[in-house]
């Protein structure tokens, strides 16, 4: 900011010459007292430099009847989980008031290493919304997996002075941390200091601990009141997640208080653009919790000034002179719809997004695996118990499932009737080949497959079937068309969606991408699916650092023991 810039927020905030922008005939939710108040807000380019005040202003917007709340934080997503690029993402979820993104692109990472997080820090360079970008800390997230690249300490630190990355990502490794692991110890050495943020799914006691006192001061995977209480007393700040499968809002609602508000954020982790349509972003979280009784004071707190001070944005969170022109413009505080949405000074409406240069992506025909032969999926019948992972719906977390699997020539069948059906993990970059077997329950399919490579967080090739003629045609198609999700039935392909970047995000506007999720999810019920969304349900089985038993191309993974199953 040059003396110039300086000296016009000063005059234009004392009223001495006009705003840039005023909204006028609101009024101004305060998150410092509670205080609905009427109020003109002044804008200087992308400050606010007026409030509770009469102003002149070059454009004046009528926000008559309306309500004024800082812009809403997501403080920790994967932008890839939307299946769309950083620009739709824009596109798609500024309206509805997020005005900041704090995202980890391990995803896009840990297919193409670096080049995926510089392309994400281009990306936000360009956006209407503000994206920061947290440098994904675990890629691949332990080593009972192949992924596409590999990222050490001195790499994250290349960029950790990057302006718009706030820290280390999630580190999801905690048995590495715990062990002191020399590769997690390497990164946590280089960040501290900085931010890093937590993934330590029922961690809790000395353990809890430990992991706290490396430095690690955000979480987002407690599932329970009591989990996010502990560590919260703990000193973490807890972000409360609500994605298309880790639905844990209704879980921490209880300690969605007023005297808890300053610690807690929210946060969407994966959530992709058939429930944003359907249901909505943070939004749905602010006026979902209003529902439930939550005081609507500490709800816009947690969506937008304790988040940006759980982050170290000071410059944000409140409709204040000094701060970041975020702003959503609302019908009423229990609805939280948006009626217009500030980013940065900038209204969010077609024609600022239509003005956005894109960055060409990168990691495209990054599948590099030859067609697949359906005895690949064969499992060896075997004495004693098999195991079985089970699905818990509106969770990421699985149960541990044994199951006596009596022998067919020599072979452990799926058995539909019975809810067991296959699941194997195919990788995809091209390193060793490895396919993996095994069962789960949960999906209730009992014909055909589904395959996804959206896979986390090593993003292979992920298909669970009825039957292994079934299971090959869908790896051969998400293989032809780059990547996607695909439904199959009798060697038909029922639907699909092509994710050619990375084989994670699509080429097309979100409108079309919505389209063919509800195509997919369409078909997928159609053959017994009893998951609201299975397919980020299947990817998430994939996930090794998650309790209690998942899959990758290494095996069976058993992670309370983490290792694999002989």
């Amino acid at each position: 900011m040059t003396e110039r810039d300086l000296r016009r927020l000063i005059a234009q905030g004392r009223g001495l010459e006009p705003a840039d922008l005023v909204l006028r005939g609101g009024r101004v939710f305060d998150l410092v007292t509670g205080d609905l108040e009427p109020s003109d807000v002044a804008i200087c380019g992308d400050t606010i430099v007026g409030v509770f005040e009469e102003y002149e202003g070059a454009r004046i917007l009528d926000c008559t009847g309306l309500i004024l709340v800082p812009g809403f934080i997501d403080t920790h997503l994967h932008i890839e989980s939307s299946l769309v690029t950083p620009f739709e993402f824009d596109r798609c979820v500024c309206p509805k008031g997020v005005t900041t993104a704090i995202c980890d692109p391990h995803e896009i990472a840990n297919v193409c290493g670096i080049e995926g997080i510089r392309y994400f820090l281009d990306a936000a360079g360009r956006t209407v919304m503000d994206i920061r970008v947290q440098l994904s800390s675990c890629v691949p997230s332990t080593h009972m997996e192949t992924s596409g690249a590999r990222l050490d300490a001195d790499d994250l630190a290349a960029l950790m002075d990057h302006p718009r990355v706030i820290g280390l990502a999630e580190f999801m490794n905690f048995p590495g941390v715990l062990a002191g692991d020399p590769v997690a110890m390497a990164k946590l050495e280089a960040f501290r200091g900085r931010h890093v943020d937590g993934h330590a799914p029922l961690l809790s006691g000395r353990d809890l601990n430990g992991y706290v006192a490396a430095g690690i001061r955000t979480e987002h995977e407690a599932t329970t009141a009591e989990e996010a209480l502990e560590k919260l007393r703990k000193g973490m700040r807890v972000l409360i997640r609500e994605g298309s499968v880790s639905k844990d809002l209704r879980a921490l609602l209880p300690i969605l208080t007023e005297r808890h508000a300053p610690y807690l954020a929210f946060c969407t982790d994966d959530r992709n653009p058939l429930d944003i349509a359907e249901e909505g972003h943070l939004d749905f979280m602010i006026r979902t919790s209003i529902a439930a009784g939550a005081s609507p004071l500490a709800v816009y707190r947690v969506a937008s000034l304790s988040a940006a001070e759980a982050f170290g944005l000071k410059d944000r969170g409140l409709i204040a002179p000094g701060r970041r022109a975020d702003i959503v413009v609302l019908d009423t505080l229990e609805d939280c719809r948006a009626q217009m949405v500030i980013a940065g000074g900038i209204v969010a409406d077609e024609a600022a997004f239509a003005g956005i240069e894109p960055v060409t992506p990168p990691a495209r025909r990054s599948i590099r695996v030859p067609p697949i032969a359906p005895e690949r999926f064969r499992v060896a019948a075997k004495a004693g118990a098999t195991p079985v992972i089970g699905i818990l719906p509106g969770k990421i977390i699985t149960e541990h499932l044994s199951e006596e699997i009596a022998a067919v020539d020599g072979e452990a069948p799926a058995d539909p009737s019975r809810d067991r059906v296959k699941i194997a993990v195919v990788e995809r970059h091209g390193k060793n080949g490895n396919v993996a077997s095994g069962f789960v329950r949960g999906f209730g399919l009992q014909r055909g497959a589904i395959g996804s490579t959206v896979c986390h967080d090593h993003h292979n090739i992920a298909v669970v079937g009825c039957t292994d003629d079934d299971m090959a045609t869908a790896v051969d198609r998400l293989i032809a068309m780059e990547g996607g999700f695909v439904v199959v039935a009798d060697g038909e392909v029922l639907a699909e969606l092509a994710l050619p970047i990375a084989g994670l995000m699509s080429l097309e506007p979100f409108e079309a991408v919505r389209e063919r999720l509800t195509a997919l999810r369409t078909a997928a019920h159609g053959l017994g699916v009893t998951l609201d969304e299975p397919f980020l349900q299947l990817a998430f089985l994939c996930l090794p650092v998650i309790p209690h038993l998942k899959i990758t191309d290494h095996g069976m993974i058993d992670v309370d023991r983490f290792a694999p199953i002989a």
